[in-house]
């Protein structure tokens, strides 16, 4: 498999990825709630995404062995989520207000001084961020492996 190929099946993945959360967003956070809704749809999106592509890109992964090319998709597919993902919370200006009502309902907060709060919102950004890769990795992998079994290699004609 070319790199050419893998960066298309990424891409690929990451497109699929965000139209099937969105749409899952949609439904499932009115009748699951905020929280589980939208991790439900995160979860659900990447397995989907992996699965259309493993079928999609199925030729161009059995060429090779197919664990080396699954990984290759794989593991660029979380590199692209590690940024996504420190991207989104970084900008989002609920993120350290969400984080802030976290750590007070966990901890004794009030002695904590401003780097204090700096250190454990970015542990907290931190831990989101490879929760989320490894959801990526996991279920990118996953995915891609049922996907390519779903469509058999065409025989070479003769």
């Amino acid at each position: 498999m070319k790199f050419s190929d893998v960066i298309l099946a990424v891409a690929t993945v990451a497109v699929i990825d965000v139209l099937v959360y969105y749409v899952l967003g949609m439904a499932l956070i009115p009748s699951m709630g905020s929280y589980w809704g939208l991790n439900s749809a995160a979860i659900v999106s990447m397995l989907v995404a992996g699965l259309v592509a493993g079928c999609v890109f199925a030729g161009k992964i059995q060429e090779e062995s197919k664990m080396r090319a699954i990984g290759k998709i794989a593991v660029l597919f979380g590199a692209g989520m590690l940024f996504a993902t420190m991207i989104a919370l970084s900008a989002n200006g609920y993120y350290s207000a969400w984080v802030k009502e976290n750590l007070q309902s966990t901890f004794s907060t009030g002695a904590w001084t401003t780097t204090d709060w700096y250190v454990y919102e970015q542990l907290t950004l931190a831990g989101q961020v490879a929760l989320n890769v490894l959801l990526a990795l996991v279920l990118g992998f996953i995915g891609l492996y049922a996907g390519s079994m779903l469509r058999k290699p065409k025989e070479s004609q003769k």
